[in-house]
């Protein structure tokens, strides 16, 4: 994959995956189309002045992509990366789990883990909680795209939204997968990250791995009846990967 530079980059190389994944009708695709919306919405906003520091945005856009676009890269060639990536591409092997999971464990890997890790890059050497209503904004970026997408799939078939409802009251698997809960970790890791000495960070990274890769079990394996219902959904689905990849990119 090529070097990533620029935020026209980060699209660029998101681009690649969705085609790749459309190709080999690969589930991959569907967090790369989310995430290729969170990215160009980022770009507009930077382009209106959305952002408190819209170079600063850019440059953590860049970092924050490359760890996933490096993650995948990896796991194409089989190389080590971090535990709550491999789940998350792992997913893409297993017929049953719903495209919501497909983009909610990815968002696991990305937010819980990589987006701390960016803020606390970017943020080397200056102060931290200046970069704090930023971080919230994009943050509600995302969240917003996530109910679109959700949204969208529920146009495509309608009992969706239904069973969506019912899972949050009688499961887990929604309930503690809380967008707000994700950005509030992101934000304290991000500072703790900011005030880690640099010979203890790699620890530090690899002990927050595993407590993301934990949280990622609960969209991996949500309990019985979500499972079931799960199952009814997939079933449901309707169109090729590569259909459900376009409808995302929309």
């Amino acid at each position: 994959m090529k070097p990533i530079k620029t935020i026209d980059d980060v699209i660029s190389s998101l681009d690649d995956i969705i085609k790749t994944s459309q190709t080999s009708n690969n589930p991959l695709g569907y967090f790369a189309a989310l995430y290729r919306r969170v990215t160009i919405k980022v770009k507009e906003g930077i382009a209106n002045n959305f952002f408190d520091d819209g170079p600063r945005m850019e440059k953590l856009d860049v970092i924050f992509a490359s760890r996933y676009l490096d993650a995948y890269t990896a796991y194409q060639n089989n190389n080590p990366i971090t535990d709550s990536w491999k789940i998350a591409f792992d997913l893409s092997k297993d017929y049953w789990p719903i495209v919501l999971q497909h983009l909610l464990i990815g968002i696991n890997a990305h937010i819980n883990l990589d987006l701390g890790i960016a803020a606390a890059e970017v943020s080397k050497g200056k102060n931290i909680e200046d970069l704090k209503s930023d971080f919230d904004k994009i943050n509600e970026i995302l969240s917003s795209l996530v109910i679109e997408v959700e949204n969208d799939l529920a146009d495509i078939w309608p009992t969706l939204k239904k069973i969506l409802k019912f899972l949050r009251k009688a499961d887990n698997f929604f309930v503690d997968f809380s967008m707000e809960l994700a950005r509030d970790g992101a934000w304290k890791f991000a500072k703790q990250l900011a005030g880690t000495p640099e010979d203890q960070l790699k620890l530090y990274i690899t002990e927050r791995d595993q407590k993301v890769t934990k949280n990622g079990s609960i969209i991996t394996n949500p309990g019985f009846i979500a499972r079931v219902i799960l199952g009814i959904i997939r079933i449901g689905e309707r169109g090729s990967v590569a259909d459900k990849i376009e409808d995302l990119i929309a």
